[in-house]
């Protein structure tokens, strides 16, 4: 499959870049193999300053790079602008904190002297996915290169133009060639770039078959992985949650991105005795998303990023309300070349149904009604899921023992889910393992080297 490059806003062809061929993958591999050795021999200092260096390019192209970000997936220009500053903020966040992440770490044993010393894999693949096509990116390298690792980036095909962009950044912050290299193959090449012995380890966020046949592919060649899959985020509204705010994030949980985010609110689990005013409420503050040219910073709902993932949403969708599922809104492909489907509500939702069993990627919630918060618990941990979740109460005490028993990565009380630099992010069960981002995400890519000198 080319990589391609379709206006979602429009269903225009833009570009099209050919795949490479066998030898311009044979040179980007011998040249990160090189570089691997000197890069890990490169001091941290100079590394987390050309780090640092690689954020205020970030910066400076803000506009330039969300750009691209809507051009290829479409996602709302506001939205774009804050993932590329979200990117230069974890450039800033690994220049400042890495060289106190790989210091030496002293432990006293029978040695004269123990400790542990934090040491770079080599060359990581990362292959990533479409629809935070920087910051999955980002996160990822940040902490990776930081840590004296090269990276090799698989980028989803119909984001090229955010691909090259990335490598583009690195190269003008002076990183030595090698260091980080776009690779424009096809995911049948993917298994084959793992199984080289010049590649050391691999990270993949996407769909949970394809982290399947990454992990499989690392395995077999007993490589480190690191996964982050899919997701079906528990959003718990007990009796005494503020509805107001709870509302409010409701909205922005469910259709920030048109909804195609991992760790968006998908299962709206709320307590009877407030789900009639709950929905009523978000019902309301759903039918003011308008679709729009996402160029435009007034848009509020931005198309889907292919025409493919649209339709099968709605056939979700459809199947649900057959079920016995209530539509409350949307609940519709829009006309026209675009990838838009209506902001949608679905209440009454139950076991059996698309909207609760699987994974909807795109601008539709599902309301779950449910007896009590114990109800609310066993629903939440009823899924193969367990990426993110959050706890709606105005008992802080209250929410922090449910988000302690809810089976997910990330548990939020009465916030956002959401990626920060600082703390650690990833799932469980079907929704993957090991962690990106904070110290953790950094030495999932590092040799935890325990030296003990008599």
């Amino acid at each position: 499959m080319a990589y391609i490059t379709v206006n979602p806003a429009n269903g225009v062809t833009i570009q099209t870049f050919p795949e490479w061929n066998a030898g311009e993958l044979e040179t980007a591999l011998r040249l990160a193999a090189i570089a691997a050795p000197r890069w890990a021999a490169t001091s941290i200092v100079e590394r987390c300053r050309l780090l640092s260096r690689a954020g205020e390019i970030v910066r400076a192209r803000r506009d330039e790079l969300a750009a691209l970000i809507t051009l290829e997936m479409g996602k709302l220009v506001t939205e774009a602008r804050a993932e590329v500053e979200k990117c230069a903020l974890g450039c800033d966040y690994y220049a400042e904190h890495a060289p106190a992440f790989v210091a030496d770490e002293v432990i006293a044993s029978d040695a004269a002297r123990s400790f542990v010393t934090y040491q770079a894999l080599g060359t990581v693949l990362a292959v990533m996915p479409w629809n935070f096509p920087l910051w999955q990116v980002f996160r990822f390298a940040a902490p990776a290169l930081a840590a004296g690792n090269t990276g090799l980036l698989k980028h989803a095909s119909n984001v090229p133009q955010c691909a090259l962009a990335i490598e583009r950044v690195f190269s003008d912050a002076g990183f030595p060639a090698g260091v980080f290299r776009t690779l424009m193959i096809t995911s049948a090449q993917v298994e084959g770039v793992i199984a080289d012995p010049r590649v050391h380890a691999v990270t993949l966020t996407g769909s949970e078959p394809a982290g399947r046949k990454v992990a499989a592919a690392a395995g077999a060649h007993l490589k480190k992985s690191v996964l982050e899959l899919g997701g079906s985020d528990a959003f718990i509204v007990l009796e005494d949650a503020d509805l107001d705010s709870t509302v409010k994030v409701a909205v922005q949980s469910r259709f920030l991105n048109a909804g195609q985010s991992c760790i968006a609110a998908k299962r709206f689990i709320v307590v009877e005795a407030v789900a009639e005013e709950f929905v009523a409420r978000f019902k309301a503050a759903v039918e003011k998303l308008k679709p729009g040219d996402p160029t435009h910073d007034a848009t509020t709902l931005a198309p889907m990023a292919r025409g493919d993932l649209r339709d099968e949403l709605h056939k979700q969708v459809q199947v649900s309300l057959a079920l016995g599922a209530v539509l409350k809104c949307g609940g519709e492909v829009l006309p026209g070349p675009a990838y838009y489907y209506a902001a949608s509500l679905l209440d009454h939702v139950a076991p059996g149904m698309p909207a609760y069993d699987q994974e909807l990627f795109g601008p539709v919630a599902a309301v779950i009604r449910t007896h009590d918060e114990h109800d609310a618990l066993r629903i939440a941990n009823a899924s193969r899921f367990g990426l993110g979740s959050s706890v709606w109460t105005r008992d802080i005490a209250r929410g922090e023992r449910l988000a302690r028993q809810v089976q997910a990565g990330a548990c939020f009380v009465n916030g956002l889910v959401k990626s920060d630099p600082r703390l650690p992010f990833g799932g469980v069960k079907a929704s993957g393992y090991g962690r990106e981002l904070s110290y953790h995400g950094l030495r999932e890519f590092v040799n935890v080297k325990m030296v003990w000198i008599g």
